[in-house]
């Protein structure tokens, strides 16, 4: 009767174990899951943006910033990520115009907006 009570009790044993093993693992990877969603939101709302030179910018995004411009100038080149940032001067607003490498307008903002959120002078 003693091994019959083992042989019971062994598999249950073996499924509690199996289980503990599987929630850790679901734990494990939705932790994960919500640290890399919190860095990546962390990197985003830092907006970190680098002043390069024209020469850095690809032939695609400067026509297509120099056709966005109409007039206007280009007052100087930003880089954020893998994208392009044109910061045109036009009648005395500064619009900022964010490309992609091949030249898509990915969207356009009021730059001394965006500056005086950030406490920024330019």
């Amino acid at each position: 009767m003693g091994t019959q009570f083992r042989t019971i009790l062994k598999p249950d044993s073996q499924n509690l174990t199996d289980m503990k093993t599987k929630n850790l693992f679901a734990v494990a990877v939705i932790s994960a899951g919500l640290a890399f969603g919190v860095t990546t939101q962390a990197k985003e709302e830092k907006h970190e943006e680098q002043t390069i030179n024209t020469a850095e910018v690809p032939a695609a995004v400067q026509q297509a910033a120099q056709a966005e411009a109409k007039g206007g100038t280009i007052v100087r080149w930003e880089k954020e990520g893998a994208n392009f940032e044109a910061v045109i001067d036009k009648n005395g607003k500064q619009i900022g115009v964010e490309m992609n490498a091949n030249g898509k307008v990915l969207s356009k903002h009021n730059e001394a907006k965006e500056h005086k959120e950030k406490g920024e002078k330019y």
